[in-house]
């Protein structure tokens, strides 16, 4: 079981390892993107507040922030095209790009950006060979394989952390016998957008282990987006892992119980680059992350469900019911990336057996420099 597992990520791996060797005869390669080699200059209204101790793990700590409209747009000397995957575009986490796009915010860097909606699988090996030059995903198990398959892959800024009143993570239907401080986890079937080698197997397999379960004791079916609470409600499946604002939709039913979420404070996804940003045009990679940077000191700072007028607009831009957008707290936008998470992500996915051998070091799977030269941090 355990290696049938493995060989289903692997072959997303191999499929990238293919597509590397047409790009790269000798391999791995580290980026060029480097503080080594780049000019890092102060930025206009990114201070101290910019940047934050990657180290720092306080699930109380505040993201790092800008000023609004900073830092500002540096347009590229020629305009430049790229093509953003993301697994969806209604999910509250994708909200900065929608706005970003609909406010023209990577317009202002040179950017002619298209956001393309692909599933993570099929998106890797475009990625891999340059054909999308950025991922809004996670670090999942397929990425990791595919790095340690010799590609320029980096995840180079974060989405977001929960709010403490989020309710964001994984849920159970109850059966007859069991309430919401005994329920039996092992050999449940789970609802998830992406299977085994998702980043939600970190949080997971905290909320399991309170509840006789593990990674390796419950069933998984992979869903659509859309059919991930479907499935939950009708009886596909009886966990599934429910994000903003869709949890709403179960939270008041004493037939359902939270069994836990995602770490406070520390972004368990966000940018993903290949070589066409972290090798072959760093500018526009540093580019496309400041607008990105800009569109959440602008827009999405603090509590931004306080403003009114911005959560209608917000509704209508990603196509959701404004009263449940309402109903759910905040996300805490973060564009910064944690020491160590991609540790704690591949020691899960070796739980699940869907990834084998050492853990890939963190220089191998992360980039920060990008986002750091963006607000003008020097290491």
């Amino acid at each position: 079981m355990r290696r049938s597992a493995y060989g289903a990520v692997l072959a997303v791996g191999v499929l990238l390892t293919s597509a590397a060797c047409s790009s790269s005869s000798s391999g791995h390669s580290e980026p060029k993107a480097d503080l080594g080699t780049r000019t890092i200059r102060p930025v206009e209204g990114c201070g101290d507040t910019s940047w934050t101790n990657p180290t720092g793990l306080s699930p109380t700590r505040s993201p790092a922030r800008c000023r609004p409209g900073a830092p500002a747009p540096h347009p590229l000397p020629q305009p430049r095209k790229l093509t953003i995957a993301t697994g969806t575009l209604s999910a509250e986490y994708a909200a900065p790009l929608q706005v970003a796009l609909d406010k023209g915010e990577f317009q202002k860097e040179g950017l002619d950006v298209t956001l393309k909606v692909l599933p993570t699988p099929d998106a890797l090996p475009l990625l891999a060979k340059g054909d999308l030059d950025a991922l809004w995903a996670a670090p999942e198990a397929a990425v990791m394989n595919g790095v340690r398959g010799g590609f320029d892959i980096r995840w180079v800024a974060g989405n977001f952390s929960p709010d403490p009143e989020s309710k964001s993570g994984l849920w159970v239907r109850l059966k007859e016998s069991e309430s919401a401080g005994r329920v039996a986890m092992a050999g449940r079937k789970m609802g998830t957008m992406i299977g085994k080698g998702s980043v939600i197997a970190y949080p997971m397999e905290k909320a399991l282990r309170k509840h006789g379960g593990g990674l390796d004791k419950i069933q998984y079916q992979q869903l659509g987006s859309a059919d991930v609470l479907t499935a939950l409600q009708n009886g596909g499946v009886d966990s599934a892992w429910l994000l903003d604002p869709v949890w709403r939709r179960v939270a008041d039913r004493p037939d359902y119980a939270f069994l836990g979420g995602q770490p406070l404070g520390e972004p368990l996804g966000g940018m993903l680059y290949g070589p066409s940003l972290l090798n072959d045009d760093v500018d526009a990679g540093v580019a496309l992350l400041r607008a990105y940077i800009r569109t959440v000191n602008t827009y999405f700072a603090s509590d931004y469900k306080k403003n009114a007028a911005f959560v209608t607009y917000l509704a209508g831009l990603l196509g959701t019911d404004e009263a449940i957008l309402r109903s759910t707290p905040s996300l805490h936008m973060d564009w910064e990336i944690r020491a160590g998470t991609t540790d704690r992500l591949q020691a899960a996915y070796r739980t699940q057996g869907v990834t084998e051998g050492d853990a890939i070091p963190e220089p191998d799977t992360v980039n920060r420099s990008l986002y750091e030269e963006a607000v003008g941090h020097r290491g």
